[in-house]
């Protein structure tokens, strides 16, 4: 079958490349096909368990702000950032029928809150262009040749096309068509990549799965331990995070952490995770130290733990109670009370037994473990949660293989590469995708371009 441009991949950057190529044809007067290439049953898969189902497709600071948030490749998704701002990316979708709102920390969000409105739009937008989306259609081969290249499916139909586009994605939530199928082609020709790792994923701290393999990728579906289930659900609103790699803090984050059924998550999590991985896989030991009380310094708390110790020493109520049970009171006035068995079965410091006879023993509360370890709840990293529900990849095919201005290859003419499957990955709040809307905007229109050029000549 003859088409084209063909798009290899029916996720975000490659809906608005395919988008952004017809569109450019169509506006020059030219009857060219453009055809998505998807092998998954439904476009867009990736992009409907998007936040959640909500979808924060992208966030609106500008320029020096964003790409701050970006952990890798900046410098070659800026022509795209400018060539395609977040303005530009909520004006598109807007001028297709989808209402869009901003939140806290410049996010957009669908008004409807639906991912699968940003789907639809992006799919109906295709379409009124012109474009063909072929689903069920597994790429499995890639041939080039003076002319443009070959694409070979598995179902054995061919695609002969003049330009293409690889728009694959990297290797998370492989259950949605991300198995790395455009890293393999990019190796078969030569193409220079860089390893890849999972990024914002869960963090699992020493003890918190039933796991005795001592591999660092540590499956989500791995059961929780009695630790993992005391502490699964939780989450802590505005504490400080130290990120300590070899004893020594490489990242401190401050905000909203996680505790889910795979390990530390949250935005913060998610912020130091990308380090976190690289720093694990290449051998450094690692552990997360919270900050319940960041606010005030650990002569403060101590001296605000006394004085509610001293208030409940002095409330009648709690005459007849034992020192454990006051102690509970007491920590159920400094955090959540659904956290107060975890803290106190990581932490057995903060109580002490003092035999005094054969049959007397006194129990202590340590006032000043209690605040020590408010100020320093150290959890030593067994190891993380990999692609299978990691929200991006990081690495993905070198920067350097591909001109800046158009995404074109170096060493092939004609080929774009886009989106994830490029080694740029950001932190979580919307960045991700509008660099994947972004960079699939520019290879397409890229791609027309040169369609055009051609065949003005």
């Amino acid at each position: 079958m003859k088409s084209d441009i063909v798009v290899i991949g029916a996720g975000a950057s490659g809906l608005m490349a395919a988008y952004a190529a017809a569109r450019s044809l169509v506006d020059a007067g030219l009857s060219l096909q453009v055809s998505v290439l998807e092998k998954m049953p439904r476009p867009g898969r990736k992009i409907m368990i998007t936040g959640k189902g909500r979808c924060n497709f992208t966030n609106v600071k500008d320029w020096n702000e964003f790409s701050a948030h970006i952990q890798s490749g900046a410098h070659a998704v800026k022509n795209a950032f400018y060539n395609f701002t977040p303005e530009r990316v909520i004006d598109f979708f807007e001028e297709y029928g989808m209402q869009c709102t901003v939140e806290r920390g410049d996010r957009a969000f669908p008004a409807s809150m639906h991912a699968s409105e940003v789907v639809d739009t992006l799919v109906n937008a295709c379409q009124s262009v012109g474009v063909k989306i072929e689903t069920e259609c597994e790429v499995s081969e890639i041939k080039s040749s003076g002319s443009g290249f070959e694409v070979i499916c598995s179902d054995a139909r061919k695609y002969l096309c003049s330009k293409l586009i690889f728009a694959t994605g990297g290797l998370s939530y492989p259950s949605t068509g991300s198995t790395g199928d455009g890293l393999r082609w990019a190796s078969d020709m030569s193409i220079s990549t860089t390893p890849t790792f999972p990024s914002l994923t869960a963090l699992v701290p020493q003890g918190y799965k039933l796991t005795e393999d001592k591999s660092l990728h540590i499956d989500r579906s791995t059961p929780l331990s009695d630790l993992g289930h005391s502490l699964c659900g939780i989450s802590l609103k505005n504490v400080g995070v130290n990120l300590e790699i070899q004893g020594n803090v490489a990242q401190s984050e401050f905000g909203d952490l996680d505790f889910t059924d795979g390990g530390i998550e949250g935005p913060i999590g998610f912020q130091i995770s990308r380090k976190a991985v690289k720093s694990l896989i290449g051998g450094s030991k690692l552990a997360i130290v919270v900050d319940m009380k960041q606010g005030v310094s650990l002569t403060e708390l101590t001296v605000r733990i006394k004085e509610l110790w001293a208030e409940i020493d002095k409330d009648p109520r709690s005459a007849r109670l034992r020192e454990k049970e006051r102690c509970r009171i007491l920590l159920g006035k400094l955090m959540p009370w659904e956290l107060i068995p975890a803290f106190t079965a990581m932490h057995p410091e903060i109580i002490t037994l003092e035999r005094r006879s054969r049959t007397e023993t006194k129990v202590w509360i340590n006032l000043v473990s209690i605040a020590k370890a408010l100020k320093e709840w150290r959890f030593p990293l067994a190891g993380y949660v990999g692609y299978e529900r990691a929200v991006v990849t990081a690495g993905g095919v070198s920067i350097d293989e591909i001109m800046p201005k158009t995404l074109e290859s170096r060493k092939y003419r004609g080929l774009y590469i886009c989106g994830e499957l490029l080694d740029v990955d950001c932190d979580t709040g919307g960045y991700n995708l509008q660099c994947a809307f972004a960079t699939g905007r520019l290879a397409g229109q890229s791609a027309a371009a040169a369609l055009k050029s051609s065949t003005s000549n």
